[in-house]
């Protein structure tokens, strides 16, 4: 598998919904209220990106995909920044950089401080993501504060549940991917010490 080839792929075709998105906007094919429309599309591809994230480790583990661990990183930072353009579109373009209104909003509106919570738990995420950051909070600390994503996942989806006002099936069959994703992690945990016991 050649690893700068599909680093280049992932990182072209990450940006793709971006691009359509920007192409829709130009040309005026965001509907009615397209800031509404660039918000849910952000969010969402936040969330799928968070997902494609977790989806790493059990795919690495089940199928013997041990690459697939070079390209984590990558994808965890696009979360990011998908999040960082939900965040933007929200404080910027709807709400005009009001601090007031951004916390009036945060305040009355519950799904909103559950965004915000969830988003500034992926911040430590992204900024501790080089070498050098792990190499200085050491291997184990590292990876306890990386296990934020599964609170980051959990708060994404309640997020966007509580949005949804009547028809809940798309935020229900992300928690329903997301109970998978978050299911195989403690089942792993559970036969972890198994396995060590029937090889001593």
């Amino acid at each position: 598998m050649d690893v700068k080839f599909n680093k280049v792929l992932i990182f072209i075709n990450s940006l793709v919904p971006l691009a359509l998105l920007l192409w829709d906007a130009i040309f005026g094919n965001l509907g009615a209220n397209p800031i509404e429309f660039f918000l849910r599309t952000t969010g969402v591809l936040t969330l799928v990106f968070l997902f494609i994230t977790l989806s790493v480790t059990p795919l690495r583990k089940y199928f013997g995909w041990n690459n697939l661990i070079k390209f984590r990183r990558m994808l965890g930072l696009y979360a990011f920044f998908y999040g960082c353009l939900h965040l933007i579109t929200y404080s910027f373009f709807d709400k005009s950089l009001s601090v007031s209104a951004i916390a009036s909003d945060v305040w009355e509106r519950p799904f909103i401080a559950v965004g915000m919570f969830s988003f500034f738990l992926l911040i430590p995420l992204a900024v501790t993501s080089t070498n050098q950051m792990i190499k200085r909070l050491g291997g184990k600390n590292w990876q306890r504060l990386h296990r934020l994503i599964y609170i980051i996942a959990i708060g994404g989806v309640v997020h966007f549940w509580m949005i949804v006002k009547s028809d809940i099936t798309y935020p229900f069959l992300f928690a329903l991917v997301l109970a998978g994703l978050l299911g195989y992690r403690v089942y792993a945990a559970i036969e972890k010490p198994k396995k060590k016991l029937a090889t001593n």
